[in-house]
Parts: structure tokens; C-alpha cells; sequence
């Protein structure tokens, strides 16, 4: 659960795959895979790929607008909950990271159209070269940051653990205010990865509704399950 430290944009579009559709992007999927297959056969030739640049457009245009507005209900929710888990620390802040933007995304962000146009074009003949799809919202990532430095490459592991686990329970609490119910929370083998103090903060900052915890560790004793499972042998049991 924790391997996947501080993929913001990864835990973002699952998030959006709950609470519905924040813009294309089944559309960006089709479009960029058949830009792709097309740039693989073609490659080392110029041809137009026209018809596949306005789609790219429109569909990631949208996607990326719909990423922004998402974001920015995470970020307080992911600072809050992070406080919550560490204590005093660091602030937490993001940043849409978009090569085609050259650099970042303005929250407004009322020139991705153009801007991604015209990366298109700059970039066409090194992505016809190559035979791989170089522009567009597919390769952009959403980066989380602890006192302003990237928390990917700067954090230490229990602070990049802890904002894991803060973005998890900041994306449960987007979802249930998105979606109006609570939606079943899952922490697979967290508190063997946490230290007691921060598996007692974790527990404090459970959600109310269902909670489903697997862990290979002992519990923490402010846990009090309503059922208890434990698998052995490749069986389920009841345990005390």
C-alpha cells in the first residue's frame, strides 16, 4: 500500500474513477493509443497527424481543468489529515507539473488549449522519430511537496509514509463529500510500515463508516473490530 509513497497523480485519478468523471479521460486513452500505434508504424516518415491533434486538444483540455479542480479539494484535505497523522510538520502544498506547459498549470489554467497546440506542433517530428506520443495530460504528474521541495525526492520515508496515508484518508473524505456516502475505506498491511505513535494517530484519524485493515502485525489496542478474520494456510477464520 505504502510502496506507491506520494503518487499524487495516480491516487488523484483513482479518486476521480469514484466519484465520476472529472474530464476525458476515456478519450485521452483512445486518442493517445492510436496516436501511438500510428507514430510506431509511421515512424521515420512525416505525416499529418492532424485529425488526432484537435481530439488530443479537446479531450485533454477538459482533463486537465477537471485534475485542477479535483486537486484543489485534496490539497487542504491532504494537509489536514497529514497534521493530523505527524503532528507538527511541514506545510503541504502541489504543484500540476505539465512539460507541455513548460513547467506547471495556473489553477485558472485558461490557456491549456493553446498551450497544448502548440506543444504538438514543436514536438511532432521528434515524436514521429521516436514513434511515441510526447505531449499531452498522460505524462503529467501531480506533485506533492513538504516546506516546498518535492516530497517524492526530499521527504524522509516516515514523512513520505505518513503522506501516503494522508492523501488515502484526505481522498475518502473528497469522495464521501462528492458522492454523499462513505465509501469503503481499505488499508492494506499498514501499521507494520508505522511506528506506535503514528499507528495510534492513524487510528485516531479513521474515518467513521467501514474500515477494512489487513496486517501481517500486531494491532494496535485502539483498534476495537466488530470482526476479526485471520488467514492461514490459504483458509479464512474467525479469530478472537
Amino acid at each position: 500500500m505504502l510502496a506507491e509513497t506520494v503518487d499524487g497523480q495516480a491516487v488523484a485519478d483513482r479518486i476521480a474513477a469514484v466519484i465520476g468523471p472529472v474530464g476525458g479521460p476515456f478519450a485521452i486513452e483512445e486518442t493517445v493509443w492510436a496516436m501511438r500505434r500510428f507514430l510506431e508504424i509511421l515512424a521515420g516518415r512525416r505525416p499529418t497527424l492532424v485529425v488526432f491533434d484537435e481530439q488530443l486538444v479537446h479531450a485533454g483540455s477538459e482533463l486537465v481543468r477537471g485534475r485542477l479542480r479535483l486537486t484543489a479539494r485534496l490539497v487542504p484535505a491532504v494537509r489536514d489529515a497529514y497534521r493530523g497523522l505527524a503532528g507538527e510538520g511541514d506545510d503541504v502544498d502541489a504543484d500540476y507539473g505539465a512539460e507541455w506547459a513548460e513547467g506547471s498549470v495556473a489553477p485558472a489554467a485558461d490557456d491549456v488549449e493553446p498551450l497544448l497546440r502548440a506543444a504538438l506542433v514543436e514536438r511532432r517530428a521528434a515524436e514521429v522519430d521516436r514513434g511515441v506520443t510526447l505531449v499531452g495530460p498522460h505524462r503529467d504528474e501531480w506533485r506533492l511537496r513538504l516546506a516546498g521541495l518535492d516530497a517524492r525526492t526530499h521527504a524522509s520515508q516516515g514523512e513520505q509514509r505518513t503522506l501516503a496515508l494522508g492523501l488515502r484518508l484526505a481522498g475518502h473524505k473528497v469522495c464521501a463529500e462528492v458522492v454523499g456516502t462513505e465509501p469503503v475505506l481499505l488499508l492494506d498491511d499498514v501499521f507494520s510500515e508505522l511506528d506506535p505513535a503514528r499507528a495510534e494517530a492513524l487510528v485516531s484519524e479513521l474515518p467513521a463508516g467501514q474500515t477494512l485493515i489487513t496486517t501481517a502485525s500486531t494491532v494496535p489496542v485502539s483498534v476495537h473490530p466488530d470482526r476479526r478474520l485471520r488467514v492461514s494456510e490459504s483458509r479464512v477464520e474467525e479469530a478472537p
